[in-house]
């Protein structure tokens, strides 16, 4: 792993993608067979506002340093890594789970967290994200289901979630307008 992503200046927009692996395929009469090969990954897009060069050098050079797709980071999206809900406590899964479960029993937190809401386990790269509403213990589910298997007791991130990235394509570039300032988005990929 390559480092933490720079917190300033901060990205004006991210779009956000999920990527499932499918396989597709249809006929000229119009019938589909879809089938999964596994795996779904996120995908952001951060674009930020017009910077001076001051601003804008920390940023490139460190995805500079991630020599291209070679290098991982992590990196806490703003508002979105944060629950809707309003859950307090250490949120940790009640029971072991294992790998392909989609529902996961939980304990350890008052309050809700939100459908939508992005969520990590402690022993996991990989991010999830709740697809039901869940108030308090009980049965939370997310998509997609575990890539790996969960410990009893294991601890849940539903605040500050940190996703583990690369970017998403070799070649870096900015443009620097004719009052110089620097225009910049970067592509990411989520690191399984």
């Amino acid at each position: 792993m390559s480092g933490t992503y720079p917190t300033t200046p901060e990205f004006q927009a991210i779009n956000i993608k999920s990527r499932h692996q499918n396989v597709f395929s249809e006929t000229i009469s119009g019938r589909t067979q879809v089938r999964t090969v596994g795996g779904q990954r996120w995908e952001f897009t951060a674009r930020y506002n017009p910077m001076t060069r001051a601003e804008f050098q920390p940023v490139y050079a460190f995805a500079i340093s991630q020599q291209g797709r070679l290098g991982s980071f992590t990196i806490v999206p703003p508002v979105v890594s944060d629950t809707t809900g309003s859950a307090t406590g250490t949120l940790a899964a009640n029971g072991a789970h294992s790998v392909g479960d989609s529902t996961i029993t939980i304990d350890g937190i008052s309050g809700d967290i939100k459908a939508g809401d992005f969520v990590k386990f402690a022993g996991h790269d990989k991010v999830y994200m709740l697809v039901a509403d869940r108030d308090g213990a009980g049965t939370m589910t997310i998509e997609p289901a575990l890539v790996a298997s969960v410990a009893d007791n294991e601890t849940i991130a539903y605040n500050n979630v940190a996703f583990t990235m690369r970017l998403n394509n070799d070649i870096q570039e900015f443009a620097i307008s004719s009052n110089e300032y620097y225009e910049y988005e970067l592509d990411m990929i989520e690191v399984l």
